[in-house]
């Protein structure tokens, strides 16, 4: 039981440090010195570096998997599910560093491998899903293609991470997600789904109905 907590507060910890700072700027030292422990207790639970980048980022995103059902769960119709989406979304771009994708994609290819699988099985499936479903109930053109769509809000979350194109002194992470989200809704929402979005940004989820 003591080695399944000391190995859970590990991850818990580098992934506080990953999620602020970045992957690449931390190190095994500062990971160890942020939780008070020595290197050596790292490496008896971990093999290396890597090995906890591609842990802490597997648990991140089982997290938001669960939180992607949940929404699905609750929602009243697809705008609605778009909604509780994007309240998740601001929440976790917030805490971000927008250095994450990036460092994975370069350094740590074990990690990046398990963000394409999340990518390819869980988003794209959740994306194409909910446009389907938004089709049927007159909230999205009909015309849309989803699977099109689906592939283009993907590549646009990723290219929000590159700070060349977005760079961070003149553009707010956050912000940039917000905008871009909106975009995607604005581009594939009817005039009764345009409707209904703009009463999911007047109001709670919780408190939106099905029209």
């Amino acid at each position: 039981m003591e080695d399944s907590n000391t190995r859970e507060k590990i991850l818990k910890g580098a992934a506080g440090l990953f999620m602020k700072y970045g992957v690449r700027s931390i190190s095994m030292d500062d990971i160890a010195r942020h939780l008070s422990v020595s290197k050596k207790t790292l490496y008896q639970h971990f093999a290396d570096k890597e090995d906890i980048v591609t842990l802490v980022f597997r648990e991140l995103l089982e997290e938001n998997q669960r939180e992607m059902e949940e929404a699905h769960r609750l929602a009243v119709n697809a705008i609605d599910e778009l909604a509780r989406l994007s309240t998740c979304m601001k929440k976790n771009v917030e805490e971000m560093n927008t250095s994450l994708l990036f460092d994975l994609q370069k350094y740590y290819p074990k990690a990046w491998a398990v963000w394409q699988d999340f990518k390819q099985r869980c988003v794209y499936e959740s994306i194409k899903r909910n446009v389907d479903q938004g089709i049927a109930e007159g909230n999205y053109r009909p015309e849309v293609n989803a699977e099109i769509v689906s592939i283009m809000r993907m590549a646009l979350v990723e290219i929000t991470f590159d700070d060349k194109t977005f760079p961070l002194d003149k553009f707010k992470f956050a912000e940039v997600q917000m905008q871009i989200f909106d975009h995607f809704v604005y581009g594939v929402v009817t005039e009764q789904g345009k409707k209904l979005y703009e009463k999911c940004r007047e109001f709670k989820p919780a408190e939106i109905v099905n029209r």
